[in-house]
């Protein structure tokens, strides 16, 4: 086992960033008052189960079509770049319809939410950098999180503010923004070499 507390501090922060669990409390709460009961558990582990699958087998996929980690990486860097402009300008790139027949604790929370794209593309591009337990915990860390918020979203937005939880989303922002920047930056010096 290749434990280090600094790759999976650094990994729990990327996830943590890209799911924006904070950020998506709104949208959690207007599917609430849509759909009923969220059935916080199910979103949860449904997320986590997708997120460690493609941890795993992402890998396995990208070569059956012929696409290296590093390639995949840099376009991960660039998925990465886009979500970090997002919460910073306050603005959407990207919006996923809804469609409230389905049970709103698989779609669209688990999915396309927590574990959507941009985590998907961001736990290959971890891959490329950090070894797969550092990666796992912060998985299963980020997943437990996600629980708790999904569970008090309601608590959380009144202590925090509809300004806190802007506030929260521009600080990730930056943050994932300096992430993206240097996974494309380590990453084309690979594909260039």
């Amino acid at each position: 086992m290749n434990f280090n507390l600094k790759e999976i501090f650094t990994a729990f922060m990327v996830l943590f960033a890209v799911i924006d669990i904070i950020g998506n409390i709104p949208i959690i709460i207007d599917l609430r008052k849509k759909v009923g009961h969220i059935q916080s558990e199910k979103a949860s582990v449904i997320a986590g189960v997708i997120m460690i699958i493609f941890l795993f087998l992402g890998e396995q996929l990208l070569g059956f079509i012929g696409i290296d980690v590093h390639s995949f990486a840099v376009a991960g860097a660039f998925i990465l770049f886009f979500i970090a402009l997002e919460m910073i300008l306050g603005i959407t790139l990207y919006k996923e319809d809804d469609d409230e027949a389905l049970n709103a604790s698989v779609f669209p929370i688990a999915f396309p939410l927590i574990a959507g794209p941009g985590s998907l593309t961001t736990l290959l591009s971890l891959r490329a950098e950090y070894s797969w337990e550092n990666i796992l915990i912060a998985i299963l860390l980020n997943v437990f999180l996600i629980y708790g918020v999904l569970k008090t979203s309601a608590r959380i937005e009144k202590m925090i503010g509809q300004n806190g939880i802007k506030i929260i989303r521009k600080i990730f922002g930056v943050v994932l923004l300096a992430i993206a920047v240097k996974l494309f930056a380590a990453n084309i010096k690979m594909l260039m070499a």
